[in-house]
């Protein structure tokens, strides 16, 4: 018999697969608690959708999930061990209400994945704590901290009660269908907080808020939210939340208004270091699940790049790809407006179904774009980066980066490239990614990227499209 590991106080490390490490650790914080404690949670619900909505759940036909390395940090080693290190293999392990259980499978779900399986004991444990999670871009992180959300609810009390902010309304959008949808068998209210969506004048009251950061700071100021009941906190997409300037100032507004004894929980598929340190005093004392930097990218999606003479041959070369391929959905993303309608209005004279979107557009034009997207009536979307991020929409195998992906001050942004690939290959399926090079420069930005991942970014000719069409053919399969 091996001998039971000793925890090192403060930190530790499992294998997202690896139940005798996970059942070694829970004997060794036996040892250390002090006292057991229990944990109930209140019911929420799960319902059924349709095919092709975002659920962040592990259906029945998906491939298994690669293993994957993370660290769990958990703030007080002394708390209960019970519901922090348990590792949930099927959902009723979590100690869910039955009629939650119910739905669930109603939708014909059967477990949850990894990042639930590790973070929902974490989030769902009382007394509350705060969370900082990681996983890589498609796994199911928003069902985590939705089922959380609705999970924390107290529906006898008609008051705002959890909180999630996303960095652009079509992101909040898909936060809150996912809500409704999960919540359709509680007595849930949920509201949206983003640009015209709460009258003048109106006081919110519904147990949910999902929101932009400006507008809840606005509704905040007009006194048309209240945030003394909150509960739970949610920032998704956190490090973008945080990185940026205005958001940034925006969310730690917000995050000032909510009692001292709010959970907070903050979600994304990257955390750089520049951001982390900020991250811990956003949400202190957290329990942390963290991926290692050379688990970062999705095993599912292949790379590539084609080499173009100039930028406006990058043009001819889009043009070429498209009329070769069959390909499902797809999205283009560049770095500015003007090029994103330049190129829009080029395919469609080549006969595409295409649209393009950026923050610019009027509301209600942003609104029907992902609409019509998202339901299959247009296969090409081109965007800024406003929809890089949490956008699911699992019809994507075809991700293109027109534009290499620099931060503000033009350097190369391998975060923003991977959430940006992340928009294919959701939830283990099988997608490819494409990036456009045309001078040195952007070559050897892309080269930074690859270097900074560790990944391998393939070469796909420009002029031998019949080789091109058979590399990337087999890589859409």
């Amino acid at each position: 018999m091996s001998e039971t590991p000793v925890v090192p106080r403060g930190q530790f490390s499992i294998s997202l697969d690896d139940n005798d490490n996970v059942s070694a650790i829970t004997s060794s914080i036996n040892k250390l608690s002090t006292e057991d404690k229990e944990s109930t949670h209140p019911a929420a619900a799960v319902t059924a959708v349709k095919p092709g909505t975002s659920t962040d759940l592990t259906e029945k036909d998906s491939k298994p999930e690669p293993e994957r390395e993370v660290e769990v940090r958990l703030a007080d080693l002394q708390a209960d061990p019970n519901s922090p290190l348990y590792s949930a293999k099927t959902f009723e392990e979590l100690g869910l209400h039955a009629n939650l259980l119910k739905g669930v499978y109603d939708m014909g779900f059967t477990k949850p994945s990894k990042i639930q399986e590790r973070a929902l004991p974490l989030l769902l444990a009382n007394p509350p704590r705060n969370m900082i999670g990681q996983s890589q871009s498609g796994t199911g992180k928003t069902a985590a901290f939705v089922l959380t959300m609705l999970s924390r609810v107290d529906y006898d009390l008609n008051q705002p009660q959890a909180l999630c902010l996303a960095p652009s309304r079509e992101l909040a959008r898909q936060i809150m269908d996912v809500i409704q949808q999960m919540g359709k068998y509680t007595p849930m209210k949920a509201v949206f907080a983003i640009k015209d969506s709460v009258g003048k004048g109106e006081t919110i009251d519904a147990h949910i808020v999902v929101g932009t950061p400006g507008t809840v700071s606005d509704l905040l100021r007009k006194r048309s939210l209240s945030l003394r009941s909150m509960k739970l906190f949610v920032l998704d997409e956190a490090d973008n939340m945080l990185d940026q300037q205005g958001l940034g100032d925006q969310s730690l507004r917000v995050k000032n208004s909510i009692p001292k004894d709010c959970q907070v929980v903050l979600f994304s598929a990257t955390f750089p270091e520049k951001v982390r340190t900020f991250a811990n005093r956003f949400a202190p004392q957290a329990n942390e699940i963290r991926l290692k930097a050379t688990e970062l990218t999705v095993d599912g999606i292949k790379q590539f790049y084609m080499d173009c003479k100039s930028v406006e041959h990058k043009v001819e070369v889009l043009a070429e790809l498209y009329s070769l391929m069959t390909i499902g959905q797809s999205i283009i993303f560049v770095k500015t407006r003007h090029t994103a309608e330049r190129i829009a209005a080029r395919m469609t004279k080549d006969g595409h179904s295409v649209v393009y979107l950026h923050g610019k557009l009027e509301s209600e034009q942003r609104d029907k774009v992902m609409d019509d997207f998202r339901d299959g009536k247009i296969k090409v979307l081109i965007t800024t980066n406003v929809i890089a991020r949490g956008i699911d929409i699992m019809q994507v195998n075809l991700v293109i980066n027109y534009d290499i992906p620099t931060d503000g001050n033009d350097r190369p942004d391998p975060e923003t490239y991977l959430h940006r690939i992340g928009r294919t290959g959701r939830f283990g399926r099988t997608g490819a990614s494409v990036n456009f090079t045309h001078d040195e420069e952007s070559y050897e930005k892309m080269k930074a990227i690859q270097d900074t991942l560790g990944c391998d970014i393939i070469k796909v000719p420009t002029d031998d499209w019949e080789d091109a069409r058979k590399i990337l053919k087999k890589a859409l399969r």
